[in-house]
């Protein structure tokens, strides 16, 4: 009976196997005989590599809606050995051949180094080596960490001849004899560019050709080059030349900065938001706004089959365009003030005119609305003209306006002015006489400007005539009765030696006093305030906040941080995602008396002073004060020209100040500033404006 039993459980496993394997194999033959052939193909089609694409940034418009900075498609040449296989430098021999065929240039930072041109050479003495020029310290350049680690240099570690250093990196690369020389040093220079990032030497992607052509993209394909990808990417396109150090540029992050980009995390997720390859704004509302203009990337997979031909792509996120960053600035204004400066410059009596600036600042908010450097540059060729900007002796790159620091000169008597007027040392019907000498510390003190001119002398006057005349004995004894320490409070309420608050880099400039003359070795003296007081000394001011001091004297005494964003709109426009509000940053009480009497000084000159002839038939009456301060002993032409005012006198909308480098008295400004007003409020009737949202002057 257990037998039988036994033989039956065994029956049954056998029937039970012979089931399974049966099922197994019909498995087996369904997918290698049946559907092999399927199943071989979608093995072949399912070689995925996911491809980040970079989101376009934001466009920039200014406060009219119209597009500065935008954006084009252009195609470049990226290169992944993985897919070439043994044939690598055939294939990039041939992508060299088109490159030559084509005209078009390839990314190649040896030649920085080593000629490209038979007989090979080095360009300079020691291309492994750089030494700091502060700290006198050796380190290796680029060429020299891969040229160590390859075993390039001598066994002493002596620099070999350029002959050699080839014939090494021909060794190290493989390069086939046959080529010559320039072919070899060709095609070393691109396995050089992919070994500094795979050695991650330089943390950027290798992008051997930017910006090809049709045609180009036509010789590559037909090759059929593997490994060769021509990728559409975005690039900044300028719709306009000017407000180029306003703008800013893009670039890629380089390795010094990359630790701080790292350590971003803009979008909150907790990781960081940047890659070694993004391209980021390096200055101007570019860099200012980064956070805004900048998207988020998307990820595509992208199906090749082992031929590296791709067969299908696909999303697994899409990448969202970054914000729209309207600016406070109106175009055509800026347009308008750098035409008047380069054409004013030409035309002053001054052949040592170096640079200028000038800055027209809303007086009831702070805003922008046009901010120019003298000269300037072209941002649609700033990789091309380089060389020619940073070798020119006028420095076309420096933002003038919110960088270059000038003595205010008279400008700054109005700081006085309320000072003294504030304080109760003046009343606005005070008299002082003018004797043409300040004797208060002895006979030999400083003099009016008319009495070294001609012995002349502007006899009694009052504040509002004193503001008119720039009558320096006025000024000298109000200020020392101020004090040192007043001069400082009231300037530093104006924003004269502080920060302006604007969202771009900004030098804050000095405010004389003790304090600055001790700390740069010298001594000060009681009598010293007496320069500060007419804005000499050692005061240095931007013109930036220059045009804020005058906004903020104007609108009676609320000074608001100047600022260069208006808004910010989703890259459809169909949403707001920020709005400026104004931000006062520091008020100072002014009596209404006390700043009429200034202002009725300031529109003194403009209809009766040295720059009335300007202004008569400008339509407003405007508010000024020339100035002038001295940066050599050689003669006029050697001062600095500074110039600031206000329009319209019953109503200020707008303060503006213009310096010239070496442009001799302020007054010879007063033509350029009255071209910029008649512009600006002729303008304002006749400025177009959108029609509807979303839509853009372009």
């Amino acid at each position: 009976m257990e037998r039988k039993q036994l033989l039956l459980r065994i029956g049954a496993l056998v029937l039970v196997l012979a089931a399974m394997l049966t099922a197994y194999g019909g498995v087996l033959y369904d997918l290698q005989i049946v559907k092999g052939e399927d199943y071989a193909q979608q093995s072949v089609r399912k070689i995925a590599y996911p491809e980040t694409v970079t989101a376009s940034r934001g466009e920039i418009l200014d406060s009219y809606g119209r597009v500065l900075v935008s954006n084009r498609t252009s195609y470049q040449v990226q290169l992944d050995t993985a897919q070439m296989g043994q044939e690598r430098n055939d294939i990039l021999l041939g992508l060299l051949e088109v490159c030559r065929e084509e005209d078009v240039a390839w990314t190649d930072t040896l030649g920085q180094s080593l000629s490209a041109q038979a007989p090979v050479s080095y360009l300079r003495n020691d291309p492994f080596h750089s030494t700091d020029s502060e700290t006198g310290e050796t380190s290796l350049t680029w060429l020299g960490r891969v040229a160590e680690e390859n075993g390039w240099l001598e066994e002493d570690g002596g620099i070999p001849t350029a002959a050699a250093l080839l014939e090494r990196m021909r060794e190290t690369y493989g390069l086939d004899e046959s080529l010559t020389d320039q072919e070899a040093r060709d095609l070393a220079g691109v396995l050089y560019e992919l070994e500094l990032r795979s050695r991650e030497i330089t943390y950027s992607t290798y992008v051997f050709a930017e910006d090809v052509d049709i045609d180009f993209i036509t010789k590559v394909k037909e090759r059929g080059l593997s490994g060769v990808n021509i990728v559409a990417t975005s690039v900044r396109e300028y719709n306009t030349s000017y407000a180029a150090h306003l703008l800013g540029r893009v670039g890629p992050i380089y390795s010094e900065e990359w630790e701080y980009y790292q350590s971003l995390d803009v979008d909150g997720d907790g990781t960081p938001d940047y890659q070694m390859d993004d391209i980021v704004g390096k200055d101007g509302a570019e860099q200012a706004f980064e956070q805004y203009l900048r998207g988020t990337d998307g990820v595509r997979i992208i199906e090749k089959n082992t031929s590296g031909k791709t067969v299908s792509e696909s999303w697994r996120t899409e990448p969202v365009p970054g914000g729209n960053v309207t600016l406070t600035i109106d175009i055509d204004l800026q347009a308008k003030v750098e035409q008047v400066l380069a054409e004013g410059v030409e035309g002053l009596n001054s052949d040592e005119v170096e640079g200028a600036s000038a800055v027209i600042i809303g007086v009831d908010d702070g805003s922008v609305l046009a901010m120019a450097s003298y000269p300037t540059f072209d941002l649609a060729n700033y990789s091309a003209n380089y060389n020619d900007y940073v070798s020119d002796p006028l420095k076309p790159l420096f933002n003038r306006a919110l960088q270059g620091q000038y003595a205010p000169g008279s400008t700054f008597k109005m700081v006085t002015a309320i000072a003294g007027l504030e304080e109760g040392i003046i009343e606005p019907d005070t008299q002082i006489l003018d004797t043409g000498v300040y004797t208060y510390y002895g006979a030999n003190g400083p003099r009016c400007w008319i009495y070294s001119q001609g012995r002349g002398t502007h006899g009694l006057q009052t504040v509002s005539q004193a503001i008119q005349n720039s009558c320096n004995v006025f000024f000298y004894d109000v200020g020392r009765q101020v004090g040192i320490r007043g001069l400082q409070k009231y300037a530093a309420a104006f924003g004269l030696g502080e920060s302006t608050g604007i969202e771009l880099y900004e030098e804050t400039g000095v405010m004389a006093g003790p304090e600055y003359t001790e700390a740069h070795g010298g001594t000060w003296y009681d009598g010293n305030t007496l320069s500060v007081a007419i804005g000499q000394e050692s005061s240095q001011f931007t013109p930036v906040q220059l045009a804020n001091y005058i906004a903020t004297l104007v609108n009676g005494g609320t000074r608001y941080q100047v600022h260069l964003l208006q808004s910010v709109k989703s890259y459809d426009f169909s949403e707001v995602l920020y709005e400026y509000e104004p931000v006062v940053l520091s008020t100072i009480d002014i009596e209404p008396e006390n700043l009429e009497a200034v202002k009725e000084g300031m529109l003194a000159l403009t209809t009766q002073g040295s720059v009335a002839r300007y202004f008569a038939d400008l339509g407003v009456q405007v508010g000024a004060k020339t100035g002038s301060a001295q940066v050599s002993s050689a003669n006029t032409d050697s001062s600095n020209a500074v110039f600031v005012c206000f329009a319209p006198y019953d109503d200020p909308e707008i303060a503006m100040a213009i310096v010239v480098e070496k442009g001799g008295t302020g007054s010879q400004l007063g033509a350029m500033a009255a071209e910029i007003l008649e512009y600006y409020f002729s303008a304002a009737d006749t400025q177009g404006a959108v029609s509807a949202e979303g839509t853009l002057i372009r």
